[in-house]
């Protein structure tokens, strides 16, 4: 760290009864008051006079002096005159408005009395302009540099007051060191927090952020570090057998870590100046946001529902204080985000997300976190977007509103752009052929698949499953917002539906007071035939399922293995009915699909299945239509075959199944 000392004399400043005061062998005669501190000095110079008398002394004594070796009274009342008039308010000589306000402060019988309340840097930086008029050597450096050149700007030591003052040696030293080391920027920096208005005006920040700038945006090699921060980078390497990253300046982000102990306002001005320069990368960026938030939000969890916590008014107060900081941080850092895809990690905006939630900052914030979480889905983790709901309106664990509404920005990826318009030829519109608009239409539509990378959209099908199950366990998350997050998912992205019927399943144990037809509304978004065997072994068991559901587990399973087995060269009509009716989901068939009409529905019922026209009440008999002989020539139904491949299944559901198929010819 570059210093620079000013003066020769030593300190003679003391402190008696909360008065400080100089040594001297002239009374003083000014009290200065600086924020109710008391300094007891003088506007004569001493030292100035006793250099007259040397001088004068030398130079004439055996022309003034008796013949006992003292002044003649005469000599001795001139030369007071004479040096009074030449000395008169020395100490002031160098403060232009230390001398106005001596020239309006009235004078009692022994000292003057100059107040100064508001003057910059309180009494440190006083007290070193003080020993600066004194000649008191003094130390300057980048930690105090700002409060003294602050302190000399008030009290007005410029060049017009007296050459070589302490504004213009300050200024040397500023531009020609301080702006030249890296640490010593930053920490000038840092310093200029308690001035305001003052380093503002007199360009200290500016410059400072403008240095630290141009060392980012310069090759590494040029940047000169400070002697302090030389040493502690010989300490990692003593420490740790090897060079930190953080402090190697031939690391791109060597930087991120030193301006984040910045306060968020230098460091939003700082991050705007180096993003301005156009040179570093925006994962650079990234990584410095992630550094900085790391720095300044490491445990603002603690914050969440505090305030009902807290019974004091102070406490409460308190706590507010510090939460409005945290909003304003994180304001700050999203402002700051790369514009980039993938500069920043999915996981780092998730968790920002989370504290913005926790602060309760801007919903512009909340919005601008989630499109940006929203383009980069596929590389979240389920526990990423489990977000804790912190409204007072909504009574559920996690936020599931702002994960459908990352999961709407997601979806945006893949809108097709507008239509081309209609093709002109010689100054007259053609219309295009059916065929034509056919292609065209299948053009867009692969353009829209192609929009978003299909591997991002079965990603996004797997992550959006997974956190079904975790939000499932919930038992005041409503049907409706759980339906709304399974069915942001694309049909075709769903490869298998294990997942989301583990997720059914779940919502299911957790919700027992939902009635039929919630539970219908509920399995239409289950497709059995994506469903392992596993699955569907569990399926077959499970109570909680309605009716409908099970059946049509049975049936995919015997279809299943009928056509693994090779046994049946033709399906029986019924379980073709239903296959095809999940390719023609438009179809009014008896179908498990969401475009199923009522009486469909009915016929998947309880009391559909108890009607001789229904579709199960000829199960039976279709099934046992196709027939295989055994070694004895006698036949064997091909349903008894079956039954034998599909998993136990409890006796009630059997016995109700046989019970309600069962005729007078059986």
């Amino acid at each position: 760290m570059k210093f620079m000392k000013l003066g020769s004399r030593p300190d003679t400043f003391y402190t008696t009864e909360a008065v400080r005061s100089v040594s001297s062998e002239i009374t003083s005669d000014l009290i200065v008051q600086v924020k109710g501190n008391r300094y007891l000095l003088h506007k004569v110079n001493f030292v100035t006079i006793l250099c007259v008398i040397s001088q004068l002394r030398d130079n004439s004594m055996n022309r003034h002096c008796n013949s006992y070796g003292k002044f003649n009274s005469s000599v001795f009342k001139n030369l007071i005159v004479l040096t009074f008039s030449i000395t008169q308010f020395p100490l002031l000589s160098k403060c232009s408005r230390l001398q106005k306000l001596c020239a309006d402060s009235p004078e009692t019988s022994q000292h003057q009395i100059v107040q100064i309340p508001d003057l910059p840097g309180g009494v440190e930086a006083f007290e070193l302009c003080a020993k600066f008029c004194y000649g008191i050597t003094i130390t300057l450096s980048a930690y105090n540099i700002v409060s003294v050149r602050c302190a000399a700007e008030y009290l007005q030591m410029t060049e017009d007051v007296e050459k070589g003052n302490l504004k213009y040696k300050l200024e040397v030293f500023f531009n020609s060191c301080i702006l030249h080391g890296w640490r010593d920027s930053i920490i000038t920096l840092q310093s200029t927090r308690g001035f305001g208005v003052w380093a503002e005006d007199l360009g200290i920040m500016s410059r400072c952020i403008d240095a630290i700038a141009s060392k980012v945006l310069a090759h590494p090699s040029k940047v000169s570090l400070s002697h302090s921060y030389s040493r502690r980078v010989r300490d990692d390497i003593s420490c740790n057998g090897s060079e930190s990253l953080i402090h190697n300046p031939t690391t791109k982000g060597w930087w991120a870590e030193d301006i984040a102990e910045l306060g968020i306002d230098l460091y939003w001005r700082t991050m705007i100046a180096i993003k301005s320069g156009g040179k570093v990368p925006g994962n650079l960026i990234g990584d410095a946001l992630r550094i900085y938030a790391s720095r300044w939000l490491p445990n603002i969890s603690k914050y969440m529902n505090i305030e009902k916590e807290i019974e004091s008014d102070h406490e409460l107060d308190s706590t507010r204080v510090i939460t409005s900081k945290h909003k304003l941080l994180l304001e700050s850092i999203v402002s700051l985000l790369p514009a980039e895809k993938g500069a920043v990690s999915s996981s780092f905006l998730l968790k920002l997300l989370k504290a913005v939630n926790i602060v309760k900052a801007s919903s512009s914030t909340k919005m601008e976190l989630a499109r940006r979480v929203g383009i980069q889905l596929e590389d979240a983790t389920v526990n990423d977007l489990l977000i804790p709901s912190l409204s007072y309106t909504n009574d559920t664990i996690y936020d599931v509103d702002v994960v459908r509404t990352i999961l709407e920005q997601f979806t945006l990826q893949g809108q097709s752009p507008p239509t081309s318009p209609l093709r002109t030829r010689r100054n007259f519109e053609r219309r295009r052929s059916r065929s034509a608009e056919n292609a065209d239409f299948e053009f867009q539509e692969s353009r829209r698949s192609s929009s978003a990378p299909h591997s991002s959209k079965l990603n996004v099908a797997k992550l959006v499953d997974g956190y079904l199950q975790e939000i499932a366990r919930d038992v005041k998350l409503p049907l409706s917002k759980f339906l709304a997050i399974a069915d942001s998912v694309p049909d075709f992205a769903r490869v298998q539906h294990d997942d989301l019927y583990r997720a059914i399943d779940t919502y299911l144990k957790g919700h027992p007071e939902l009635n039929k037809s919630e539970r219908k509304r509920l399995c239409r978004i289950l497709d059995c035939k994506r469903l392992s065997v596993a699955v569907c072994m569990h399926a077959a068991q499970n109570e909680m399922l309605p009716l409908r559901v099970v059946v049509q587990v049975l049936f995919c399973e015997q279809a299943r293995a009928a056509t693994a087995g090779g046994h049946v060269n033709e399906l029986p009509r019924n379980i073709k009915a239903l296959l095809s009716a999940h390719n023609n989901p438009g179809k009014p068939t008896a179908s498990f699909s969401t475009n199923a009409t009522t009486a469909a529905d009915d016929q998947w019922s309880v009391s559909g299945l108890k009607s001789p026209k229904s579709k199960v009440s000829t199960l039976k008999p279709k099934l046992g239509e196709n027939k295989d002989l055994d070694e004895n020539g006698e036949e064997k139904s091909s349903k008894a075959k079956t039954l034998c491949m599909l998993p136990n299944r409890p006796k009630r559901m059997f016995s109700r199944l046989c019970s309600i198929n069962r005729t007078p010819s059986h």
